[in-house]
């Protein structure tokens, strides 16, 4: 199974399990504290672009790393349903996440 039908089927999981709403907040979830160090060139620029959209740090890098991997990293909400309505395909993604569950499979 390619590494992206294992990521379509992560990101079903993901939100079926996570409500997200607008605000970039997770409902129900408790709040982690992340440290983090960066050098001063890198803390400037996002202490810039935080400025830039009155946010505080915290709520800027949360928000910049929201951004980045819904756009990146999962397809939007249009496509995820076109995916999820096509049931041949989550069928075939299904049968490919149990055969890689049960080791069936070969790297090439």
């Amino acid at each position: 199974m390619s590494a992206i039908c294992y990521g379509l089927i992560q990101h079903i999981d993901i939100m079926n399990k996570i409500e997200y709403n607008s605000k970039y907040k997770y409902s129900g979830a408790i709040m982690k504290t992340v440290t983090m160090r960066v050098d001063d060139s890198v803390y400037n620029m996002i202490k810039l672009a935080a400025e830039g959209q009155k946010r505080n740090l915290s709520n800027f890098i949360e928000f910049a790393t929201m951004q980045y991997l819904t756009s990146s990293q999962f397809v939007d909400n249009d496509e995820m349903k076109e995916i999820i309505d096509d049931k041949e395909l989550v069928k075939n993604l299904m049968n490919g996440l149990d055969d890689l569950k049960n080791g069936d499979y070969t790297i090439v």
